[in-house]
């Protein structure tokens, strides 16, 4: 899509600082200590901008909103993990019940509440000799939250280009995807007008996956949220995307034997439980009881897993 509005949101410096460190991050989870209201400020795929905190005057680096979701805590450590700015779930969930201003009881030290998330693809962060200087009309005190700007002329758009310019600088990582009829030269996919395709990233594909299946295994049909996971037909590691068609929401021991090839589904959509579960285990009677099954499908055909992937799965990962 081409961009036309920004919004340049107020960040945490240790936010800022923990994943600056981290090379090649393809989606953060820009969190909101307490759920409730949505974030309607900008459409998906356009520029959201790091502000840092005061005392800091700076823009730090920029990314691609995607979506909004009221999340537990729990769920969005399980999708995004360190994409959330923190090191691991305890320090991020002392962090949020900290600016919760709230006790630290058990349900908030396991993660069962909901917190904002802002999910953002492509992130670039900018080390401090290249930080931006804000809006000259960015206010000194009342802004809580952010601001939106237009691009396309004014601040905004020095902003943003200012950020693109840095993005092309050195080896910096843009997880963004080439556009057919520009590219030819990376000066083109950033230049004017701009229009961008970022990316999924695996926190994002793990919940349009959750969506896709409502929530449910697409073989046993269990809703329970905490043992559900998006399994990846293809693996990343192989070249598979983060693709909703290349997606299956199972269950997490299902998702296991998946990955490890002791079952697939078959590109007509039937669940197949290998010879090889029982020939080294000696067991396995809950899971051939769903041989043969055929899995639950999302409803929109765009959804549905590929065929051809299946196809891949079933000739080379599966054990037989």
């Amino acid at each position: 899509m081409e961009v036309g509005t920004g919004y340049i949101g107020l960040t945490d410096p240790d936010w800022y600082s923990f994943l600056a460190a981290k090379p090649h991050i393809d989606e953060v989870n820009f969190w909101q200590p307490h759920g409730g209201r949505a974030f309607r400020a900008i459409k998906k795929d356009e520029p959201f901008f790091f502000k840092l905190r005061a005392p800091y005057k700076a823009i730090v680096g920029f990314g691609f909103f995607q979506r909004f979701e009221n999340l537990p805590a729990w769920l969005a450590w399980d999708c995004f993990g360190e994409s959330n700015g923190a090191e691991d779930m305890d320090t991020m969930l002392r962090n949020i019940v900290r600016l919760r201003g709230e006790e630290a009881t058990y349900s908030k030290r396991i993660g069962d509440f909901e917190i904002g998330c802002i999910m953002i693809t492509a992130p670039v962060f900018f080390p401090q000799n290249e930080w931006i200087t804000p809006p000259n009309d960015w206010a000194k005190s009342g802004i809580q939250q952010g601001k939106t700007y237009p691009l396309t002329s004014g601040e905004g758009k020095r902003v943003f280009e200012e950020c693109l310019e840095r993005a092309r600088k050195g080896n910096k990582y843009w997880n963004v995807q080439p556009i057919p009829s520009k590219v030819a030269e990376p000066q083109e996919r950033y230049g004017s007008p701009v229009i961008i395709h970022p990316r999924l990233g695996q926190g994002i594909f793990s919940l349009e996956v959750r969506d896709a299946y409502n929530g449910a295994c697409a073989v046993t049909h269990e809703h329970s949220a905490p043992v559900l996971e998006a399994a990846h037909i293809k693996p990343y590691s192989q070249g598979g995307e983060h693709l909703v068609n290349n997606g299956l929401l199972l269950r997490r021991d299902l998702h296991s034997l998946y990955d490890r090839g002791y079952v697939t589904v078959t590109p007509d959509y039937i669940f197949q439980v290998g010879n090889s579960l029982r020939d080294e285990f000696k067991n396995g009677r809950s899971y051939y009881q769903l041989s043969g099954e055929r899995i639950a499908l999302p409803s929109h055909e765009l959804l549905k897993p590929d065929k051809n992937l299946l196809d891949w799965h079933s000739h080379n990962i599966f054990k037989g």
